[in-house]
């Protein structure tokens, strides 16, 4: 079973925890946030990734004060370890939180392919609720396929529609999902690309927009735009000299952005593991964590 880059990140910080051999709290406090800068460059999205190695430093700043590098270190593993364990957990409380949303008869709007959406929808359905999915194609790695496989083999009435077709069928809809990569300060949202323009039409046929996420997904970021984040490059979408034998549909996902910013005013409501929340929550909860 595969797992979120949070997860993946923490897991991994424990298992670099567990092999290094640092005497001094000093070594220790390098270490880790080299490893964590290295496991960020090696990624190209890494909004989610850098939220885990977030929750894992902030950790470690707690638990180095008035401790040694071996007493630090063994309560790291121990910390990072329960979190691992405990984030299927996470997952679960959204669905709970969230599934309360879905009635019997509804049509919802799903965008591409998120573990945590369709952790609710598996929810819904084993309370019985009989309700339909359509499912965005999310170019251009086309991930919103494998949700409508997930939905067929769960029973669900589904059907695949193109990126470009969700304004043709709001009218249908009852509510739209999208996962996140993050949850930024501002109670925004950073997902796959066309979650944004998902949401501005969901506003303007006054559909209601639900956003899912669990709480280890809340990052530092303030973006004010799309050209904010910090996966942006200035090569993104640029004008260059192309040849009429050029394959336009190969050049898609080099010449394209995969994720983009949704404002925290399009979002009707956050699912998440601490609760339903509005979109201001997120920054007291992340007061909580990091600074309290």
């Amino acid at each position: 079973m595969s797992i979120s880059a949070p997860v993946a990140a923490v897991s991994s910080l424990v298992r670099l925890v567990e092999q290094q051999r640092a005497t001094t709290i000093l070594e220790l406090m390098k270490i880790v946030p080299e490893a964590c800068a290295q496991l960020k460059r090696a990624t190209h999205n890494s909004i989610s990734l850098s939220a885990g190695c977030d929750v894992f430093l902030q950790q470690m700043a707690r638990l180095s004060q008035g401790q040694s590098a071996e007493e630090c270190s063994r309560a790291l593993i121990q910390a990072g370890s329960e979190f691992v364990q405990g984030a299927g957990g996470c997952r679960d409380r959204v669905a709970e939180f969230g599934s309360a949303f879905v009635r019997d008869d509804h049509t919802i709007l799903v965008h591409s392919y998120s573990r945590v959406i369709m952790g609710l929808l598996r929810r819904a359905v084993k309370q019985n609720k009989r309700f339909r999915v359509y499912v965005t194609e999310s170019r251009p790695d086309q991930s919103g396929l494998k949700a409508a496989e997930e939905l067929q083999a769960l029973g669900v009435p589904c059907e695949v529609v193109l990126d470009a077709a969700v304004g043709y069928i709001m009218e249908k809809v009852d509510l739209v999902l999208a996962g996140a990569e993050g949850v930024v300060e501002s109670g925004g949202l950073i997902n796959k690309i066309g979650t944004y323009q998902l949401a501005i039409v969901a506003k303007a046929a006054k559909k209601p927009f639900y956003a899912l996420a669990e709480s280890f997904k809340f990052v530092r970021l303030y973006p004010l735009s799309q050209y904010d984040l910090p996966t942006h490059r200035s090569d993104l979408l640029a004008f260059k000299d192309t040849k009429p034998t050029d394959d336009w549909l190969a050049r898609l996902a080099d010449t394209n952005p995969m994720l983009d910013y949704t404002p925290p005013e399009l979002i009707t409501l956050l699912f998440t593991d601490l609760g339903v929340m509005t979109p201001s929550g997120v920054s007291d909860e992340l007061i909580k964590f990091y600074l309290d």
